[in-house]
């Protein structure tokens, strides 16, 4: 199966400044579906990392009302050790603010972390797990 099986899904207060940062980091959108009467309302995005990742956000106040935006961590694997300051600073440039200087991680690879428009924590790491 190569479709995404785990998404990280974000609430967000202003989506399309979401959508615009998430572009800046690399994701490419694969559906936003926005309200009829108010096109600023995401109802669903659905967006795509690398090969097989993947995130959903929506609007908050647009359902699952339990989400609280700029709340959620997500672990984004990059290619490469280099990825990792060209990732960070593609994410600065676009609105977000360092939580962790790139650094080598002990348990192998390069990672780095910073927060969203809204606060929501990106851990930028080239380690893919085991």
């Amino acid at each position: 199966m190569t479709t995404p099986q785990l998404y990280a899904c974000l609430k967000y207060r202003d989506a399309d400044a979401a959508l615009a940062f998430l572009r800046a980091l690399g994701f490419s959108e694969r559906l936003v579906v926005r309200d009829d009467t108010n096109p600023a309302v995401v109802h669903h995005a659905q967006l795509q990392w690398r090969d097989t990742g993947g995130v959903m956000l929506g609007s908050a106040g647009a359902g699952a009302d339990w989400m609280t935006p700029g709340s959620t961590t997500v672990n984004l694997v990059v290619a490469e050790d280099a990825d990792v300051d060209a990732v960070l600073a593609a994410g600065m440039a676009a609105g977000g603010r360092v939580l962790s200087a790139p650094d080598a991680a002990p348990h192998g690879g390069r990672n780095a972390a910073l927060a969203d428009p809204e606060g929501n924590a990106w851990n930028l790491d080239s380690y893919p797990g085991v």
